[in-house]
């Protein structure tokens, strides 16, 4: 992916060298979504770094002053629908709640809509994670879907899955283009 700047921010393929930021966010994930990316340590940082900078599945978030990754962002094309994209974002939770998660995905999808093509994105929100539920509605996306018992991303104390309830937030790119004019 080519590099996107923002105000504040860089958006740019990861490197090998970013292991130590993204050990900082994923070594104990808070969002259960994530906890299959869970780092137990900075070899396998470093691993996962190696691995995310050969593809552009995941967009290092950096600091535009300090050039930290703080976060990543992601658009993948579905396998049969290229112009559906599933979107998401994970930030370090020393830079959550300072803009920089809109400020991101804005960026990713100004990219996806103008230089991707897209024509619809997707987003899936455990419905206990309010504020990527806020982010999806700042950013101009709707409401498609409300999943109960949808996923499990953890067991309980005696091994049995605990289903968590889902929310499908979508956005077109007619209604990206109409929300830029306003």
């Amino acid at each position: 992916m080519k590099t996107l700047a923002t105000d504040r921010l860089i958006l740019r393929n990861f490197t090998k060298n970013d292991a130590e930021d993204l050990f900082a966010y994923l070594n104990v994930p808070t969002i259960s979504c994530f906890l299959c990316l869970a780092l137990e340590n900075i070899e396998k940082a470093a691993q996962e770094a190696e691995k995310r900078s050969k593809s552009d599945d995941y967009i290092a978030v950096c600091d535009k002053s300090s050039g930290q990754v703080i976060g990543d962002v992601f658009g993948v094309a579905e396998k049969h629908e290229k112009d559906v994209f599933a979107v998401g974002w994970n930030f370090n939770p020393s830079f959550q709640g300072k803009g920089f998660a809109h400020e991101a995905a804005s960026a990713l999808f100004d990219h996806l809509f103008t230089e991707k093509n897209a024509r619809h994105l997707y987003a899936y929100v455990e419905d206990t994670n309010l504020s990527s539920e806020n982010l999806c509605k700042k950013l101009g996306m709707r409401k498609e879907g409300h999943f109960i018992e949808f996923v499990s991303f953890k067991n309980d104390a005696n091994g049995n899955p605990i289903y968590e309830n889902t929310l499908q937030y979508a956005l077109l790119k007619r209604e990206w283009d109409a929300q830029r004019v306003k």
